[in-house]
């Protein structure tokens, strides 16, 4: 047994808080922050591996806290060494140190005085010389990773590393919106916020007009018991209504005292604070900062501080529950105006049989909605939309499997306002999106240019079909067959409520249903034919079967 020397120790450490250039772009955002500084400018170049640089108007640094800065464990942030008083993002000490042991890192900082200090750090090499800036700094990372080979080996390509940049980016651009981000990749800015402390307009430079448009805003306070006492908790952020959705929860960011965090219990607050008003596959667009006291929260739980530890944990997620769902009770709730109904009792699923529907007879239409038919004893009620979406989905899976996805070219070509990070997965996956269908490059900023739409069975899918596309593709679902990716696709083409068919179509309808592998469920396992017995309906007017 034999101690490390400090500097294979120093490397370890490195190993630890630079995981990838996302990591570098995260530690040096929060040193910005930390500074006070009002715009932050994010500029990354093939991935982040050759050149990651971060400007802001910050405080700056003297000289000596410059040349210091470079070293390991040095900080102005941690007061009298005590952790449970840090208020800061960053408190280690070992953020820049670890950059410039795996990189060639430029520090150039100002604190208001007539000259900047430019310090360079290079292979344990540090020089320090005067310089010309204003107040604030600028750190340049390049050729991250030259000295370790198979790190670098291991990065994935220049656009899914950007991809991960973009979503923390975003991160801070949305529960900052008192601070104006800039993002830029390759030359090519993906987005600007203002830095006016409106949640709104920072959604709408990082996402687009109509989540800004349709979201409210949550500005609340809580008091939970913690210990022998009571804390204070103060819940502010954006909510989107419940008519804006993802298929994943990547969208609900959360921040605790400022910090970006992957906290799933906080996530899972804040879905519960919209309850029915969602459906059960979808998950809501939101960005809520919580504030605690320092005294509650335990930063130093996780080596990347991606997580942190809440005193009183679940009676904190309750106050975010509560605030959510009174902040949405004004919101748009006509997705939740359902009926109460017993519908159980009077419909039954049609499970399975050889095949309700071959003798099946349409006898109408109901409400725009539902295809009625008579089957021996039966009345079958089914649902158009999710028979149209049955159909699409069993077509497109066959045309997938064959590498032949009918495609409808748009002429204009649509435009969609996506996400930083999903705008960057649109080059990543170009080759699975093409066979899915799909032309769509990026057009620049957050903005993607679609060119064609997937058009199973001579229906056109929705352009924004391209954002559930994209979403579960990230998300790596059904990396074969990808069935949810081809259910949602299989959704946006299909009839809908209100969407008029004559006899002929419906009967068409019912005979294409009756061909599905799997005919009495849509392809998200709700049911496609319901069915009423003659015998429930003698009974419900109080009569015999067959007699008058």
């Amino acid at each position: 047994m034999r101690r490390l020397d400090r500097e294979t120790v120093d490397r370890i450490a490195a190993g630890e808080v630079v995981t990838r250039p996302a990591r570098v772009v995260v530690e040096l955002v929060e040193n910005a922050l930390d500074a006070g500084a009002e715009r932050i400018e994010v500029e990354v170049t093939a991935g982040g591996t050759e050149r990651i640089r971060v400007v802001d108007d910050g405080r700056g640094m003297r000289r000596a806290d410059a040349e210091r800065a470079v070293e390991r464990h040095t900080t102005t942030k941690l007061p009298d060494g005590d952790l449970r008083a840090v208020e800061t993002l960053g408190f280690r000490g070992e953020a820049l140190a670890s950059i410039a042991d795996v990189a060639t890192l430029t520090l150039t900082t100002n604190d208001g005085g007539p000259r900047a200090t430019r310090v360079r750090a290079a292979d344990g090499d540090v020089t320090v010389e005067a310089t010309g800036r204003g107040q604030g700094t600028t750190v340049e990372v390049t050729d991250l990773f030259h000295n370790r080979p198979a790190r670098r080996a291991s990065m994935a390509a220049p656009a899914t590393e950007f991809e991960r940049i973009s979503d923390r980016v975003a991160a801070y651009a949305l529960l900052r919106p008192e601070v104006a981000v800039t993002l830029t990749h390759d030359g090519r800015r993906t987005f600007a916020t203002p830095g006016s402390g409106s949640f709104a307009d920072a959604a709408l430079a990082v996402y687009d007009r109509e989540v800004a448009r349709e979201s409210t805003t949550l500005d609340a306070g809580a008091s939970v018991p913690m210990g022998d006492g009571e804390a204070s908790v103060g819940i502010r952020g954006l909510l989107a209504y419940p008519s804006i959705t993802r298929a994943s929860a990547d969208h609900v960011r959360v921040a605790v005292n400022g910090r970006p965090v992957a906290m799933p219990g906080l996530r899972r607050a804040i879905a519960r604070g919209y309850g029915s008003l969602l459906p059960g596959d979808r998950h809501p667009v939101a960005a809520l900062s919580v504030s605690l006291p320092a005294r509650a929260v335990d930063p130093n739980v996780h080596p990347t501080k991606e997580r942190v530890a809440i005193r009183a944990a679940d009676a904190v997620e309750g106050a975010v529950e509560d605030a959510v769902a009174d902040a949405l009770s004004t919101a748009d709730l006509r997705r939740s105006a359902d009926v109460a109904m017993d519908l159980e009792a009077a419909l039954d699923p049609v499970e399975s049989a050889p095949s309700a529907l071959g003798e099946a007879d349409v006898i109408g239409q109901f409400s725009g909605c539902y295809v009625l038919c008579a089957a021996g004893d039966d009345l079958l009620v089914i649902d158009q939309h999710a028979a149209h979406e049955r159909i699409n989905y069993e077509r497109l899976r066959e045309a997938v499997a064959s590498a032949d996805v009918p495609s409808a070219s748009l002429d204009p070509p649509a435009t969609l306002s996506l996400a930083p990070e999903a705008a960057a997965a649109v080059e990543r996956y170009a080759d699975e999106l093409a066979t899915l269908g799909f032309d769509a490059d990026p057009f620049g900023g957050g903005t993607v240019r679609v060119r064609a739409v997937p058009a199973p069975v001579g229906r056109v899918a929705d352009p924004e079909s391209l954002r559930d596309a994209l979403a579960a593709l990230r998300a790596g679902e059904d990396p074969d067959g990808r069935d949810a990716l081809l259910a949602d696709l299989a959704c946006h083409p299909s009839l809908k409520a209100g969407d008029d068919l004559t006899d002929a179509e419906a009967a068409g309808l019912v005979d294409r249903l009756g061909a599905c592998e799997q005919p009495f469920a849509c392809p998200h396992g709700r049911p496609t034919v319901l069915a009423v017995d003659e015998a429930h309906l003698a009974r419900g007017f109080e009569r015999h079967p067959r007699r008058g």
